[in-house]
């Protein structure tokens, strides 16, 4: 692990590979850049890889009232420090929502999206919000990992799946996570997708209770050319679930685009 010094302060980042268009990785409101480690392995071996934390996740700088447009600009600050100009950009859940703030930031630095288990407005958003933010108050960030892993993963996910999910979740500062859940969950980015015109690739597990198929075929009804494909087994963290048929989906869409 490590981190780069950015006009943002400090950004958390692990990078493996060399080459091609570089492929960036962004986690979750409940996870950090670790939760990566199947796509770095992967794509590393073929290209420049890299996956970063936002402000006050992981090794990056905590950065009171940061938005997802912030969240957004750090990403970007980042790229900036390291010589990165265009990327591959490929987002979780939170994820997902800041690839879609940077499209509409810099969209010339966006060579593809890849919005996996996203959306563009949750209809849910608020309650799932305010829930998140009590929960995390009532029980402590483990408590919150624990209570939660079910509904996070699919019937198929290992115990070690499980276990990583908890041990990454109960590591979030609790300010960062708050802001994360503000980010993630209240926002409403329909125009920004309607407004995306690089090639997006649309992942989804079948299993995902938290941000369900239905938000994603909402996605590809909204952003033009888009593909949408389904992860059989996978529930909301399709990349570490089915890492196999994640990458492969991904390998092939950035193939086809390339």
């Amino acid at each position: 692990m490590g981190w780069v010094e950015t006009a943002r302060g400090r950004i958390g980042m692990v990078e493996q590979g060399s080459g091609g268009v570089p492929l960036v990785l962004l986690h979750g409101v409940g996870s950090d850049k670790s939760v990566w480690h199947p796509q770095l392995d992967h794509f590393g071996a073929s290209r420049r890889t890299l996956a970063f934390d936002y402000p006050g996740y992981g090794e990056s700088d905590f950065a009171a009232g940061a938005g997802r447009d912030d969240f957004a600009s750090a990403i970007l600050a980042a790229m900036d420090a390291l010589d990165v100009r265009q990327v591959h950009v490929c987002g979780l859940s939170l994820g997902g929502v800041i690839a879609l703030a940077m499209h509409a930031a810099a969209p010339e630095r966006c060579a593809s999206l890849i919005l996996a288990d996203s959306f563009a407005v949750h209809p849910d958003g608020q309650a799932i919000h305010d829930r998140s933010l009590a929960a995390s108050g009532n029980l402590g960030m483990r408590g919150l990992a624990e209570s939660r892993v079910d509904a996070l993963v699919g019937s198929s996910a290992s115990q070690e799946v499980r276990s990583e999910v908890i041990e990454t979740m109960s590591r979030i500062d609790p300010s960062a996570y708050a802001l994360g859940a503000r980010a993630v969950w209240l926002a409403d980015q329909r125009d920004r997708a309607a407004a995306v015109r690089c090639p997006t690739l649309i992942l989804c597990g079948t299993e995902d209770r938290i941000t369900p198929p239905s938000l994603s075929e909402e996605l590809k009804d909204l952003i033009p050319h888009a593909v949408l494909v389904e992860i059989a087994g996978a529930g909301h963290l399709s990349n570490l679930e089915q890492p196999a048929i994640f990458n492969r989906v991904v390998e092939r869409f950035l193939a086809g685009i390339e």
